[in-house]
Protein backbone atom coordinates (compact mmCIF):
# COMPACT_ATOMS: atom_id res chain seq x y z
CA UNK A 1 0.00 0.00 0.00
CA UNK A 2 1.18 3.50 -0.81
CA UNK A 3 2.82 5.47 1.95
CA UNK A 4 0.56 8.41 2.79
CA UNK A 5 1.45 10.70 5.66
CA UNK A 6 1.32 9.48 9.26
CA UNK A 7 -2.12 10.94 9.91
CA UNK A 8 -3.34 8.00 12.00
CA UNK A 9 -0.71 8.35 14.73
CA UNK A 10 -1.96 8.93 18.27
CA UNK A 11 -1.81 12.37 19.82
CA UNK A 12 0.92 12.87 22.40
CA UNK A 13 -1.51 14.72 24.71
CA UNK A 14 -2.77 11.79 26.81
CA UNK A 15 -4.26 14.22 29.38
CA UNK A 16 -7.04 14.93 26.85
CA UNK A 17 -7.72 11.34 25.82
CA UNK A 18 -11.21 9.91 26.20
CA UNK A 19 -11.43 6.22 27.08
CA UNK A 20 -14.14 4.21 25.31
CA UNK A 21 -16.20 2.29 27.87
CA UNK A 22 -18.79 0.81 25.49
CA UNK A 23 -19.94 0.95 21.88
CA UNK A 24 -23.49 0.48 20.59
CA UNK A 25 -23.99 -0.15 16.87
CA UNK A 26 -26.96 1.89 15.65
CA UNK A 27 -26.89 1.53 11.86
CA UNK A 28 -24.90 -0.42 9.28
CA UNK A 29 -25.31 0.88 5.73
CA UNK A 30 -23.71 0.28 2.36
CA UNK A 31 -21.24 3.16 2.80
CA UNK A 32 -21.33 4.26 6.43
CA UNK A 33 -22.13 2.91 9.85
CA UNK A 34 -23.20 4.78 12.96
CA UNK A 35 -22.26 3.92 16.52
CA UNK A 36 -22.73 5.55 19.91
CA UNK A 37 -19.73 5.33 22.21
CA UNK A 38 -19.86 5.89 25.94
CA UNK A 39 -16.56 7.47 26.97
CA UNK A 40 -14.80 8.40 30.16
CA UNK A 41 -13.68 12.03 30.02
CA UNK A 42 -10.32 13.26 31.34
CA UNK A 43 -12.05 14.51 34.53
CA UNK A 44 -13.57 11.04 35.20
CA UNK A 45 -17.13 11.86 34.11
CA UNK A 46 -18.81 10.01 31.24
CA UNK A 47 -20.35 11.24 28.00
CA UNK A 48 -21.68 9.82 24.74
CA UNK A 49 -20.16 10.31 21.31
CA UNK A 50 -22.01 9.63 18.06
CA UNK A 51 -19.48 8.31 15.54
CA UNK A 52 -19.91 7.80 11.80
CA UNK A 53 -17.53 5.16 10.41
CA UNK A 54 -16.52 5.49 6.75
CA UNK A 55 -14.11 3.34 4.68
CA UNK A 56 -12.19 6.39 3.46
CA UNK A 57 -12.07 8.08 0.08
CA UNK A 58 -9.86 9.51 -2.61
CA UNK A 59 -10.02 12.70 -4.65
CA UNK A 60 -8.03 13.87 -7.67
CA UNK A 61 -6.87 17.35 -8.57
CA UNK A 62 -6.59 16.70 -12.31
CA UNK A 63 -5.27 19.46 -14.57
CA UNK A 64 -5.71 19.32 -18.33
CA UNK A 65 -4.19 22.08 -20.47
CA UNK A 66 -4.27 24.54 -17.57
CA UNK A 67 -7.83 23.74 -16.50
CA UNK A 68 -9.25 21.81 -13.56
CA UNK A 69 -11.35 18.76 -14.36
CA UNK A 70 -14.58 18.78 -12.33
CA UNK A 71 -17.84 16.87 -12.23
CA UNK A 72 -21.29 18.27 -11.52
CA UNK A 73 -23.67 15.92 -9.74
CA UNK A 74 -26.75 16.00 -7.55
CA UNK A 75 -26.02 15.62 -3.84
CA UNK A 76 -29.03 14.34 -1.92
CA UNK A 77 -27.92 15.55 1.57
CA UNK A 78 -27.64 19.09 0.19
CA UNK A 79 -30.68 18.86 -2.05
CA UNK A 80 -28.86 20.33 -5.05
CA UNK A 81 -26.08 19.87 -7.57
CA UNK A 82 -22.46 20.45 -6.57
CA UNK A 83 -19.35 20.95 -8.70
CA UNK A 84 -16.51 18.80 -7.32
CA UNK A 85 -13.20 17.28 -8.26
CA UNK A 86 -13.41 13.56 -9.16
CA UNK A 87 -13.64 11.47 -6.00
CA UNK A 88 -14.99 8.28 -4.52
CA UNK A 89 -14.86 5.86 -1.63
CA UNK A 90 -12.25 3.21 -1.08
CA UNK A 91 -13.23 -0.41 -1.53
CA UNK A 92 -12.21 -2.79 1.32
CA UNK A 93 -8.42 -3.26 1.26
CA UNK A 94 -8.00 -1.01 -1.79
CA UNK A 95 -4.79 0.99 -2.17
CA UNK A 96 -5.67 4.73 -2.23
CA UNK A 97 -3.42 5.36 -5.25
CA UNK A 98 -5.19 2.66 -7.27
CA UNK A 99 -8.56 4.00 -6.13
CA UNK A 100 -7.64 7.52 -7.28
CA UNK A 101 -6.69 6.24 -10.73
CA UNK A 102 -9.93 4.20 -10.88
CA UNK A 103 -12.19 7.06 -9.79
CA UNK A 104 -10.59 9.51 -12.22
CA UNK A 105 -11.18 7.10 -15.09
CA UNK A 106 -14.74 6.21 -14.06
CA UNK A 107 -15.94 9.77 -13.48
CA UNK A 108 -14.11 11.64 -16.25
CA UNK A 109 -12.87 9.11 -18.78
CA UNK A 110 -9.30 10.36 -18.30
CA UNK A 111 -6.44 7.96 -17.69
CA UNK A 112 -3.39 9.38 -16.01
CA UNK A 113 0.34 8.91 -16.26
CA UNK A 114 2.17 10.21 -13.21
CA UNK A 115 -0.06 10.82 -10.20
CA UNK A 116 1.18 12.16 -6.87
CA UNK A 117 -0.19 12.12 -3.33
CA UNK A 118 -0.66 15.65 -1.98
CA UNK A 119 -2.28 15.25 1.42
CA UNK A 120 -4.65 13.12 3.47
CA UNK A 121 -7.19 14.79 5.73
CA UNK A 122 -10.25 14.03 7.86
CA UNK A 123 -13.46 15.62 6.61
CA UNK A 124 -15.32 16.04 9.92
CA UNK A 125 -13.29 14.69 12.88
CA UNK A 126 -15.89 15.85 15.40
CA UNK A 127 -18.19 12.98 14.42
CA UNK A 128 -16.74 10.97 11.51
CA UNK A 129 -13.55 9.03 10.72
CA UNK A 130 -13.69 9.60 6.92
CA UNK A 131 -10.14 10.12 5.65
CA UNK A 132 -9.71 11.53 2.14
CA UNK A 133 -6.47 11.02 0.22
CA UNK A 134 -5.93 13.89 -2.26
CA UNK A 135 -3.86 13.27 -5.40
CA UNK A 136 -2.70 15.48 -8.28
CA UNK A 137 -2.01 14.67 -11.92
CA UNK A 138 -1.31 16.62 -15.08
CA UNK A 139 -0.51 13.67 -17.35
CA UNK A 140 -3.90 12.82 -18.82
CA UNK A 141 -5.19 10.82 -21.77
CA UNK A 142 -8.79 11.21 -22.93
CA UNK A 143 -11.05 8.15 -22.75
CA UNK A 144 -14.62 7.08 -22.04
CA UNK A 145 -16.43 7.78 -18.77
CA UNK A 146 -17.72 4.72 -16.89
CA UNK A 147 -19.60 5.97 -13.80
CA UNK A 148 -21.28 3.64 -11.33
CA UNK A 149 -24.81 2.60 -12.34
CA UNK A 150 -26.39 4.94 -9.76
CA UNK A 151 -24.03 7.83 -10.55
CA UNK A 152 -25.18 10.58 -12.94
CA UNK A 153 -22.72 13.38 -13.56
CA UNK A 154 -21.45 15.88 -16.10
CA UNK A 155 -17.74 16.45 -16.56
CA UNK A 156 -16.22 19.81 -17.51
CA UNK A 157 -12.95 21.73 -17.32
CA UNK A 158 -12.75 25.12 -15.60
CA UNK A 159 -10.15 27.85 -15.25
CA UNK A 160 -8.82 29.03 -11.90
CA UNK A 161 -10.88 32.20 -12.27
CA UNK A 162 -14.01 30.13 -12.88
CA UNK A 163 -13.19 27.93 -9.88
CA UNK A 164 -13.04 30.96 -7.59
CA UNK A 165 -16.29 32.27 -9.05
CA UNK A 166 -17.93 28.88 -8.42
CA UNK A 167 -16.72 29.01 -4.80
CA UNK A 168 -18.10 32.53 -4.39
CA UNK A 169 -21.44 31.52 -5.96
CA UNK A 170 -21.68 28.34 -3.82
CA UNK A 171 -21.49 25.94 -6.78
CA UNK A 172 -18.27 24.62 -5.22
CA UNK A 173 -18.74 24.31 -1.47
CA UNK A 174 -17.17 21.00 -0.42
CA UNK A 175 -13.88 21.00 1.48
CA UNK A 176 -11.91 18.67 -0.82
CA UNK A 177 -12.61 20.77 -3.91
CA UNK A 178 -11.94 24.08 -2.18
CA UNK A 179 -8.66 22.62 -0.85
CA UNK A 180 -7.78 21.47 -4.38
CA UNK A 181 -8.48 24.93 -5.83
CA UNK A 182 -6.24 26.55 -3.19
CA UNK A 183 -3.47 24.01 -3.88
CA UNK A 184 -3.81 24.68 -7.62
CA UNK A 185 -3.60 28.44 -7.01
CA UNK A 186 -0.44 27.93 -4.94
CA UNK A 187 0.97 25.88 -7.80
CA UNK A 188 0.30 28.68 -10.31
CA UNK A 189 2.17 31.12 -8.06
CA UNK A 190 5.12 28.96 -6.96
CA UNK A 191 5.33 25.99 -9.31
CA UNK A 192 4.82 23.72 -6.28
CA UNK A 193 1.83 22.09 -4.60
CA UNK A 194 3.10 22.94 -1.12
CA UNK A 195 5.83 20.29 -0.89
Amino acid sequence: MENTNNINSKSSSSSLEEITLSTESIFQGRIISLQVDTVQLPDGNTATREVVRHPGAVAVLALHEGKLIVVDQYRQPMGRCEVEIPAGKLEPGEDPLEAAIRELKEETGYSCGEIKHLQSFYTSPGFADELIHLYVTEELTVGEMAPDEDEFLEMSEITLEEAYRYIKDGRISDAKTIMAVYAWHLYTLTGKFGE
